[in-house]
């Protein structure tokens, strides 16, 4: 029997104890997933943590990487024995991150060849299962082909290391107002936005990083960085741009033994050429080289830091002029060009002005109620059809046919486009009589349409599809972020609470109307949305939500504090991110549950990054940065969330349209929220509940939301205090994408106290609840009332008569408006067209579950 020795014996001890070790912390980031994202428990607390503790054990040492590959594959068989489906994407989102920092894989190692068999069977598991594996195994090709490209492509990206056959970049930015969210949060954006890696280190990390995951310990990492150092920027350069292309050529070939032979060739050939040495300097001639693989972490990624408090994405302007190097006439205002495209379309043109806030292109579909003028106003090209699938999140530029039509298009007379202007208006006016607040046409309610959170195609009835040959069907979008043409990604990272979700949801419909007009920033970036949830900042204003159920019966007595919240509407709330929580269970667990950490646990100096390639300096990033970096990284699905909008009637008869994610506030409570946001000033003003507030004669139309996916309309008139519409988004069982709807709560008085020697004070009182999906309230006899957004103090809005909210669709680009001239305006197509819904998308890690 052969003795082994102290040494061999002492190191199979401490490899046996770090595979338990990395296997208790693996089980420790999968337990409990799936949970329901609003519980409470305390056992919660911290879960976030519990990812990051599992990869900094893991970096202690570089062979802990492949100990960690393997629990994650034995783990996965498992999943696959017992139809686990909720771990299926975590277990490949680790494994995913895991190989990514994975410095070296033995030439004997058949582990990814052992992954691609694995994950190959999950190819025929439902949505969103197959499609993770399947970026999975696309990953895992690529690292057997060229090893180390990703981790290559990755970091050039985000450093901004072009070459001339690779041009592209990925540009963070990080938006936080400083009102909403702490001052140590701004801080650690601000350490981000100023670490910056020169390129002289970024080079030598790349060209190290080439060597160690191809040849492993063959070369000294300190002999290449040795020689590196020694030479000029411009020969780092010629080092890394031939380097680059060697692992890409590689990467296109098929067989994957003949790309890792051509990248030992190339790369041997390459440090001839360099001057590195041909192995380890320090190791005589026979004997086994005693340099050992290092860990290479990545490079922080280039960030961008802005106070950001608007309804609008101007401020990524400077990061067009920063970033794209563009000459200064294309940053300018449109030019002739496209300002004869807007005196083509003077009457579409006035309509925008008009409403401009509209993700609606046009006036005509200002009354939802309005099956004729839906139809009219939604139709599109069969050119654009779902079958066709080219329709997109944003409009791209117009091709050049369509560019050499237009210019040599004459321009009509004057004369002419002014009787189209009055026509267009004259047109419009009659279909307003079309809507519901004409009383003749009470009974031309729409059909059954439902708003879909991940909008899927409606379907009709065969027989309704006879009588509604023109009515718009909704569809699901198209989303243009998914396209990979554009050579700049924008990572858009916004922090704080719904109030903050809100004001990108107005942003992004702004963004939405203006590029459809006149494409700048979506011609060079491809947009990709995250949203980190944030307390809102203690010393904002509290506002109290809507009244219970059950009163007391003093109006001097003060309520509880639970009973000020019955419907879960609060000062601010965080259910957007607990909606996409239940959506994406890894959300939940590595984004969402930075909610239950202490600030100071998320603001500590924690994780060590390397910044200095010369002398080994550590810097210490903080949690929260770690952690929202491996968000930007590793989410790479869409969560759409639908987009709602309100079309509103002011005393003076102007009309506005906002756009809203979350909730409207309707009468008391949007009133008390304006108070309150007036500041210290607000207590002259002597806020009162709902018992002491004023009641409004209203009149309320909804479409109710029932099982059977039939709207059920009602038409009542209530005297109530406040009316609120919240996106119903709760409970797992409100994901259903068919049943995806509004929570309508009516704070109704039944008795009202009138008194000579006290205030008057609403001594009975009824709370209703019900699921919509449209909405329209109208003050009776010249009532009035306020309306607040997403629980935004400065998005309030004062003395609305009447108030319409349904689902948002897309604006309508020029090309539609060009296809529709050539046909009479009462002309309608020959077949059903589709309107596409507007949702917002935020980046997940898995997408939305089935």
């Amino acid at each position: 029997m052969q003795l082994l020795s102290p040494r061999r014996c002492f190191k199979m001890q401490h490899t046996s104890c770090t595979e338990d070790r990395i296997q208790h912390a693996l089980q420790r980031c999968l337990h409990g997933l799936g949970r329901d994202p609003s519980s409470t428990d305390t056992w919660t607390v911290g879960l976030c943590m519990n990812r990051w503790s599992l990869e900094e054990l893991v970096n202690r040492d570089p062979g802990n990487f492949l100990i960690l590959l393997q629990q994650i594959l034995k783990r996965t068989r498992e999943v696959q024995v017992n139809s686990e489906y909720v771990l299926v994407a975590p277990l490949a989102l680790m494994f995913f991150s895991t190989l990514l920092r994975t410095p070296h894989f033995p030439p004997d190692c058949t582990l990814l060849k052992e992954a691609c068999e694995i994950y190959h069977s999950f190819l025929t598991w439902p949505e969103p299962y197959c499609s993770v594996c399947r970026d999975l195994l696309t990953f895992i090709h690529q690292e057997l082909k060229a090893p180390g490209i990703s981790y290559q492509r990755l970091v050039r990206e985000e450093q901004g290391l072009t070459t001339e056959n690779h041009p592209r970049k990925t540009i963070t930015v990080l938006l936080m107002n400083p009102a909403d969210v702490p001052k140590e949060y701004l801080s650690i954006a601000d350490q981000l936005s100023t670490v910056e890696h020169s390129q002289r280190d970024s080079y030598i990390t790349l060209i190290k990083h080439a060597y160690q995951c191809t040849f492993g310990t063959k070369y000294s990492l300190k002999d290449i960085q040795k020689t590196l150092e020694s030479k000029k920027l411009e020969e780092l350069v010629e080092i890394f741009s031939a380097s680059t292309e060697i692992l890409e050529t590689a990467s296109a070939l098929e067989d994957s033994v003949k790309s890792r032979e051509f990248i030992q060739g190339k790369l041997g050939e390459l440090r001839e050429k360099a001057g590195i040495p041909a192995e380890n300097g320090n190791t005589p001639a026979g004997e086994k080289s005693s340099s050992t693989i290092q860990t290479l972490p990545l490079l922080i990624a280039k960030c961008h830091t802005y106070h950001w408090d608007k309804d609008n994405f101007d401020v990524l302007n400077e990061i067009l002029r920063s970033e794209c190097d563009l000459p200064p006439t294309t940053l300018a205002e449109p030019e002739e060009e496209e300002l004869d495209d807007e005196e083509e379309d003077i009457e579409d043109e006035v309509e925008i002005n008009d409403h401009r806030a509209s993700t609606f292109s046009t006036t005509s579909k200002d009354s939802m109620f309005s099956t004729y003028s839906l139809a009219s106003n939604c139709s599109m090209p069969s050119m654009l059809s779902v079958a066709s699938g080219v329709d997109s999140d944003f409009c791209e530029d117009m091709d050049e046919d369509s560019r050499h039509e237009k210019q040599s298009k004459v321009k009509p007379k004057l004369k002419k486009r002014i009787s189209m202007l009055f026509k267009s208006k004259s047109s419009q006016s009659l279909r307003r009589t079309e809507s519901l607040g004409n009383p003749e046409s009470k009974n031309n309610f729409p059909v059954k349409s439902r708003s879909n959170s991940l909008p899927q195609q409606a379907s009709l009835m065969r027989a309704e599809r006879q009588s509604l040959k023109t009515t718009c069907f909704r569809r699901r979008p198209f989303l243009s972020c998914d396209d990979d043409s554009k050579a700049t990604t924008l990572r858009v990272v916004v922090f704080g609470a719904d109030q903050i979700s809100g004001k990108v949801a107005r942003a992004y419909s702004n963004l939405r109307l203006q590029e459809s007009r006149c494409p700048r920033l979506t011609r060079y970036f491809r947009f990709q949305f995250y949203f980190i949830p944030v307390k809102r900042n203690s010393s904002c204003p509290a506002v109290p939500g809507s009244f219970p159920n059950s009163v007391p019966d003093s109006p001097m007595r003060p309520a509880a504090p639970m009973e000020l919240n019955p419907s879960g509407l609060e000062d601010s709330t965080n259910d957007i991110a607990h909606y996409i929580g239940m959506l994406d269970p890894w959300y939940d667990r590595n984004i969402l549950s930075l909610l239950s950490l202490p600030i100071g646990v998320l603001c500590q100096q924690a994780s060590k990054i390397e910044t200095d390639s010369f002398n080994n300096s550590k810097q210490r990033l903080p949690i929260l940065a770690d952690m929202v970096l491996y968000y930007c990284r590793h989410a790479a699905h869409n969560a759409l969330v639908q987009l709602y909008q309100a079309e509103l009637t002011l005393a003076g008869g102007e009309r506005r349209t906002e756009v809203f994610i979350h909730s409207l506030e309707l009468g008391h409570t949007a009133g008390t929220r304006a108070i309150k946001a007036s500041g210290p000033g607000s207590k002259r003003f002597g806020i009162d509940g709902e018992r002491e507030a004023v009641p409004l004669t209203l009149g309320i139309v909804y479409s109710k939301v029932s099982v059977s996916s039939r709207n059920q309309w009602n038409n009542i008139e209530k005297v109530c205090t406040s009316v609120n519409l919240t996106k119903a988004c709760r409970r797992p069982e409100e994901l259903d994408s068919k049943m995806e709807c509004l929570q309508l709560t009516m704070t109704e008085v039944l008795k009202r106290q009138n008194s000579k020697s006290k205030m008057s004070y609403n001594q009975q009182m009824n709370t209703t609840q019900v699921k919509v999906d449209k909405v329209q309230v109208t003050g009776s006899n010249s009532t009035t009332f306020a309306v607040c957004f997403d629980q935004d103090e400065k998005k309030i809005l004062q003395s609305v008569t009447r108030c319409e909210v349904s689902v948002c669709y897309k604006p309508e680009n020029s090309i539609l408006w060009r296809f529709r001239r050539k046909r009479s305006f009462q002309e309608q197509p020959p077949h059903p067209e589709f309107c596409s819904l507007l949702c917002l998308p935020i980046s997940t890690f898995s997408g939305a579950l089935p």
